[in-house]
């Protein structure tokens, strides 16, 4: 069959037939495309353009793409920030003061707007405020830096809660945390029910201070921090603590006796019927049969 007769059989045309492709080899793109995609991830067709144009190469964009999708490269998209690896196990209830503290970031602005955060550090057993630090930024160092003195004054804490922000999960406060041995828990993303002691903390200082005050400057924020952490711990009342200052229950707080005194009756409920007597028997409480 002649290729007339085959081109009106099939329907084609005869131009499509004898059409002789004038595209250059394209070889020589693709390999140095892939090239600098291999070396920079993070880039996409565009930039890798703007690259190979810098190169020498002549392309136009659009035909870059499509080899671009030929090659099947594509920019992946990140799956979530870095968290640091901490445990997700349930946490016991602090029985003893230093057993467990919470570390958490208050923000605020000043009059001419500028804003600044505040690091709140509390004890979960004796509700304390062990520090109240305000500045414009406060970095993962910044934060191992504070909490040395904490541990000089007070010893090493068994536990440290914090939420999974950069400050808590970059490399300073974990070496800081293998250095000094301390269990470092990071409550599950999106729960700050886990950690409910700073945020209930978080609440009375913006509450109480923070909304009721203007602040000029960092040094006036920071004289009343320190005012009002020492009217917490000394002065304010807590309703958990039996109406007791954290203070006053951290002196009189003794978890052993306690704890003795708690359980000297024993856990279990008391019986419903008295012991029987030896050697007598209850008639009414035998099963009749019959």
């Amino acid at each position: 069959m002649s290729e007339r007769r085959a081109c009106k059989a099939i329907g084609c045309c005869r131009m499509t037939m004898r059409y002789q492709t004038t595209r250059a080899d394209e070889a020589g793109v693709r390999q140095r495309m892939k090239a600098i995609a291999q070396e920079r991830r993070r880039f996409g067709y565009r930039r890798l353009h703007v690259l190979l144009k810098r190169e020498g190469y002549v392309i136009n964009h659009k035909k870059l793409f499509r080899l671009y999708r030929e090659e099947k490269l594509a920019v992946r998209r990140p799956g979530g920030r870095k968290r640091a690896i901490g445990t997700r196990a349930p946490m016991t209830v602090p029985m003893a003061p230093n057993d467990r503290c919470s570390l958490d970031f208050v923000s605020d602005q000043l009059t001419d707007g500028r804003r600044f955060r505040i690091l709140t550090v509390v004890d979960d057993c004796t509700r304390e405020c062990l520090a109240l630090v305000a500045d414009t930024s406060l970095s993962g160092i910044r934060v191992a830096r504070e909490l040395d003195p904490l541990v000089i004054e007070r010893g090493k804490p068994k536990m440290v809660v914090s939420d999974n922000g950069s400050e808590f999960t970059g490399n300073a406060i974990l070496t800081w945390a293998d250095r000094n041995r301390v269990a470092w828990h990071y409550i599950a993303p999106g729960k700050p029910m886990q950690n409910a002691f700073i945020e209930s903390f978080n609440g009375r200082l913006r509450d109480e201070l923070l909304n009721e005050t203007l602040f000029t400057s960092l040094a006036q924020a920071r004289v009343a921090l320190r005012c009002w952490r020492t009217d917490y711990n000394d002065a304010r009342p807590h309703s958990r603590l039996g109406w007791k200052t954290p203070s006053e229950f951290a002196f009189t707080c003794h978890p052993r006796r306690d704890l003795a005194l708690r359980y000297a009756q024993g856990s279990a409920p008391a019986p419903v019927a008295t012991t029987a007597q030896p050697g007598k028997s209850n008639s009414w409480g035998e099963l009749r049969t019959g």
